[in-house]
């Protein structure tokens, strides 16, 4: 099956939907996944658990996989005692495991079904620096390196990413500007060819959470025609709606939106913490698309079910 490109199918399919949590459905499994690598141990030691992660929400609707490769660097590997080679093999993996789910979901579709949706796209995850440090960085844009130090820390998992077979980028969870800004350049010079979609993290509805103004980072990436969408994740529900109508007043580009439960974290518990009793996450979403989102899923918390409720309406 010829894939196709993240903006081809905004045109045609309106919205694009997205996949939600990995590491909660994981857990689901019985599988732990409390060491600094969180979800990414799992691609070793159970990829068959990351498998059924993504066939599940294909199922429900999905029409990208996000690949399990948020916080899997080859530092963080080696740091947990693997090589250098078995971290290049794990995020390889990674992806090859997305890949696999699709194949086998597709296949098992009947000729009608394959005509009501699109052919699914992998999208290799790449999550900010922060998120390697696993120290609370990664929701504060606490944490600074040059160019240089962004980019070789960076441009390694992309490589790996795309020799594997993913079909684009997820620049996600993005707390901090200037490290947006050297992925889109990176993108821009290294990988001509590949689309990325970027999302941030937002420390309010205006502003990212290294005090970035949202308007200013968003407008930032309207000269980069491989930046393919902008938008928002692992956000609170009630933040989307205003930062989705903030970022649609200064970019033409499509919006993607994929924030949290509704259950909020605590970085210094690593737990999460129970919300008051909100709006269904289908009602929500597609207010998020009356408002101008393009791409709508879920981040943290969120499940195969809160997907199907986005695909009850959508499709």
């Amino acid at each position: 099956m010829q894939k196709d490109s993240i903006r081809n199918l905004i045109n045609q399919y309106k919205p694009i939907i997205l996949d939600g949590a990995m590491a909660t459905e994981i857990e689901k499994q019985g599988i732990t996944i409390d060491s600094e690598l969180w979800s990414a141990t799992v691609i070793h030691d159970h990829p068959e658990c990351i498998k059924k992660v993504h066939l599940d929400y294909f199922k429900a609707g999905a029409d990208v996989a996000t690949t399990n490769t948020y916080q899997a660097t080859l530092p963080g590997f080696q740091q947990s005692g693997y090589t250098e080679l078995e971290a290049k093999r794990f995020i390889k993996e990674a992806v090859s495991i997305a890949i696999q789910a699709r194949s086998e979901f597709w296949e098992g579709l009947s000729a009608k079904q394959k005509q009501a949706r699109p052919y699914p796209l992998v999208a290799g995850s790449v999550g900010p620096y922060g998120a390697y440090l696993a120290d609370g960085s990664e929701y504060t844009g606490d944490y600074s390196l040059n160019e240089a130090g962004y980019r070789m820390f960076h441009h390694s998992r992309m490589s790996l990413l795309k020799e594997a077979g993913a079909d684009l980028f997820a620049f996600e969870t993005m707390p901090n500007f200037n490290e947006t800004k050297v992925l889109a350049d990176l993108l821009k010079n290294e990988f001509p060819g590949d689309e990325a979609w970027l999302s941030f993290s937002l420390a309010d509805e205006a502003h990212l959470c290294d005090g970035t103004p949202l308007a200013n980072a968003a407008a930032y990436f309207n000269s980069f025609d491989q930046i393919a969408a902008i938008g928002v994740n692992c956000v609170a529900m009630n933040r989307v709606g205003p930062a989705v109508k903030t970022i649609r007043q200064v970019t033409d580009k499509p919006v993607v939106v994929y924030p949290n439960s509704g259950e909020r974290y605590n970085p210094m518990t690593k737990r999460w913490e129970a919300s008051k009793m909100q709006e269904s996450y289908g009602s929500a979403s597609k207010a998020w698309f009356k408002a101008g989102a393009s791409l709508i899923g879920g981040c943290c918390r969120t499940s195969p079910e809160n997907i199907r409720e986005i695909a009850e309406w959508a499709r």
